[in-house]
């Protein structure tokens, strides 16, 4: 559980919430008219931009923001510096019993390009056709709330001409002119708590999910092409540090005195 979005949406909308009822008119801001063309219209909206599969995952895509965290790129780089020296010990055949035991599926095919004579060339090819096609996945479910974030404030908008159009029809009648300013207002305001405290910040947090996964495949492509050449377990780490922030350098740099100690 990614304790960062779940906490920042309750934030969120716990304090507008709030906001809205320290006022005193907290009633003011519930219109069920408000609601149905806000909510119905960018539902709609959404179905009809949308293939049925894309409609059908939502929630899974969605989960993918609360659920998971950070690739572990510290430990990613010790597996493949271990491999490293095994192959410049035993030879790259001695990889493919410990590659069958990985649970990282992307990491287990590189290896096993790799043993199976895979010319390095077309191992890269594969591999950056693969990294690519996720990229265009991840960039297809950011675009559903993207585009939530869009139609929720046209909507509001739609709902506020429908509220001014009832005023204007009714301005004989002074009873009707409050329930119009009702409408015209809140549904702005829906339309904007709709993209703002959810489809933006779902959207933002789908892409530096997918972004850390990209980083984290670039590094295994590095390191298993590294490995495929023959290069010396230290030049690999060196190599695969690049991909390090300062901060997971120093402990890489921690891990692996205390492995030596240990030794």
């Amino acid at each position: 559980m990614d304790l960062t979005t779940v906490i920042g949406l309750a934030v969120c909308f716990i304090l507008v919430i709030g906001g809205v009822v320290a006022g005193g008119e907290g009633i003011a801001f519930v219109d069920f008219q408000s609601m149905l063309i806000v909510l119905g219209g960018t539902g709609g909206a959404l179905i009809m931009s949308n293939p049925p599969e894309r409609i059908k995952s939502f929630l899974k895509i969605m989960k993918m923001a609360f659920t998971g965290g950070s690739p572990d790129l510290v430990s990613l780089v010790q597996t493949i510096v271990s491999f490293a020296e095994k192959a410049r010990r035993e030879g790259l055949l001695a990889l493919e019993a410990d590659a069958s035991e990985l649970d990282n599926e992307f990491l287990k095919k590189s290896i096993q390009l790799v043993v199976d004579g895979t010319d390095p060339e077309l191992v890269k090819a594969i591999l950056d056709t693969e990294i690519g096609i996720l990229e265009n996945r991840h960039s297809s479910n950011k675009y559903f709330f993207d585009s939530m974030a869009e139609l929720a404030p046209a909507f509001g908008m739609l709902g506020t001409l429908i509220g001014l159009i009832t005023m204007l029809g009714n301005l004989s009648n002074p009873d009707a002119l409050g329930p119009g300013m009702a409408v015209a207002l809140v549904t702005t305001f829906y339309g904007s708590l709709i993209a703002n405290g959810f489809a933006l910040p779902i959207g933002k947090k789908l892409a530096v999910r997918s972004s850390q996964e990209v980083l984290s495949m670039e590094l295994m492509v590095e390191g298993v092409l590294a490995i495929q050449a023959g290069e010396n377990p230290r030049i690999v780490e060196e190599k695969l540090k690049v991909f390090l922030p300062p901060k997971q350098r120093l402990d890489l740099e921690e891990k692996a005195a205390e492995g030596k100690g240990e030794s």
